[in-house]
């Protein structure tokens, strides 16, 4: 059973902030603290919507006295399992009600302080604002793969993302409306966001150590993130592939003549056999890596194909419209948001 606490405000607010957690306890006061004087600051009316993704240590009790203190601006969306950063972050969207929305991590590399100049943007009529880090606090081979990556993605998408890691990013609501409707079960939000964007924009900002706690990426679910970026926005992986076997066929074909010439010519021999191994074992690797990759798209079919839930809802509170007390919960079947 999912525990609903949910009603509309009269109003919409300005702005939602969007804030995936999964086990960062260790963070949350400090966010607490330094979020809610940023946008009291921005003079305008908000909404922070926290989607508790599974988390197994406190968080869950920190966010539900936080929305004690501050139930008017502040709205939890748990979910049952953990889904992911993504799902976590469409799980916000659908219960994000602000003309404008801001994604931010909880682990406060990306200052809230910075959200100002996202808004600014957004309300001089961009629909979508991307975010450059000044200085990454990341470590070396962390800076050096996302180089990598950006590169690679820049070469094979029309995706344009100077820095693709940075999750702080504006959206307008018809964004947000757009990314809703999409079906895919795997995506990369800031990219399918680009997709949809008619007047885009990148402003740079600060970029933080850690406050606390351990990375929630670590380098298996990088590569997958990354391989859900090529493979869900551009088909040029296969196109290459199918053009480096047609090479390799031409390839083949001519060294099939040249060593029939040569048998002719010189008769049978015995060298060049290690050659020839060798040649094979880098044909056979090629075939492995094509094998690897069509995989990888039958894979997001197969994914597709299932129509699992992206997420789970355990439970959603909000306050109700007019009550400045804390609602009463109610029991409801549970919801499953679709894919």
């Amino acid at each position: 059973m999912t525990q609903q606490i949910e009603s509309q405000p009269e109003e919409s607010p300005v702005l939602s902030v969007v804030i995936p957690v999964f086990n960062e306890e260790e963070v949350l006061p400090p966010l607490f603290q330094r979020l809610y004087a940023a946008l009291d600051a921005l003079d305008c009316s908000y909404q922070v919507i926290f989607v508790d993704d599974g988390s197994r240590d406190n968080t869950g009790s920190l966010l539900h006295e936080q929305y004690q203190q501050r139930p008017a601006q502040t709205n939890l969306v748990c979910l049952r399992t953990n889904a992911g950063q993504h799902a976590a972050i469409l799980a916000g969207f659908n219960y994000s009600t602000g003309n404008y929305v801001i994604t931010l991590d909880a682990d406060l590399q990306n200052p809230p302080e910075e959200i100002g100049k996202l808004l600014v943007e957004l309300e001089a009529g961009h629909d979508y604002v991307g975010t450059i880090r000044r200085e990454r606090r990341d470590s070396l081979w962390r800076d050096w793969a996302s180089k990598v990556v950006n590169r690679l993605r820049e070469r094979i998408t029309n995706i344009q993302m100077t820095d693709q890691g940075c999750m702080l990013r504006g959206y307008s609501r018809d964004i947000i409306d757009a990314i809703l409707e999409s079906e895919e079960s795997n995506t990369f939000i800031p990219a399918l966001a680009y997709l949809y964007a008619g007047n885009p924009v990148e402003v740079v900002v600060e970029h933080e150590e850690r406050a606390a706690g351990d990375s929630k990426y670590p380098l298996h679910k990088l590569i997958q993130l990354n391989f859900d970026l090529m493979t869900g926005f551009s088909l040029a992986p296969l196109q290459l592939f199918s053009i480096t076997g047609f090479l390799l066929s031409v390839l083949s074909l001519l060294f099939v003549v040249f060593l029939a010439l040569r048998r002719l010519l010189i008769g049978p021999e015995v060298g060049g056999v290690f050659t020839l191994f060798a040649i094979l074992f880098f044909l056979v690797g090629i075939m492995l890596f094509g094998i690897g990759l069509l995989g990888e798209y039958v894979g997001r079919i197969y994914i597709q194909a299932q129509g699992r839930p992206r997420y789970l809802l355990r439970a959603v509170v909000r306050q109700k419209e007019g009550d400045e007390s804390l609602p009463v919960a109610e029991k409801d079947d549970d919801k499953r948001e679709s894919a």
